[in-house]
């Protein structure tokens, strides 16, 4: 069964041209929409200036990534991985949403090595949801 994702990518100098398919987008945020769809999850990216984009989900900027989606309700935020939205989207704990902010190597769309990241409640950032 395909889950939907609603991804937000910001729009930064960075962006790259249109693909074939139509997609734009930086390649990283393209690159977690990729990972979430061979997952089994469908991805539609709606691109939004970095600014309004915090602003209309209401991220505090100190949680941001550079790209926020939308699954069941819940807010997940920057480059989360595949493994930690099963597990949101499983458990449905209260919680507005979850974050892993900045762009770490090794997570889904980012390249380099793996990174230790804690993974954290949009509402409660100092409560980690998800380590890896």
């Amino acid at each position: 069964m395909k889950r939907s994702l609603f991804l937000t990518a910001a729009l930064t100098a960075l962006t790259a041209p249109a693909s074939a398919a139509g997609v734009t987008g930086c390649t990283c945020c393209e690159g977690w929409a990729g990972a979430m769809n061979a997952k089994g999850y469908h991805t539609t990216i709606h691109e939004i200036e970095h600014a309004a984009r915090l602003a209309k989900f209401a991220i505090p900027a100190e949680l941001a990534g550079c790209h926020t989606a939308v699954a069941a309700g819940y807010l997940i935020e920057g480059h989360v991985p595949v493994e930690a939205v099963a597990k949101l989207l499983r458990e449905r704990p209260k919680t507005r949403g979850v974050a892993l902010p900045g762009m770490p190597s090794g997570t889904p769309g980012m390249p380099g090595p793996s990174s230790k990241i804690d993974v954290v409640f949009l509402d409660d950032p100092q409560r980690v949801f998800f380590t890896r």
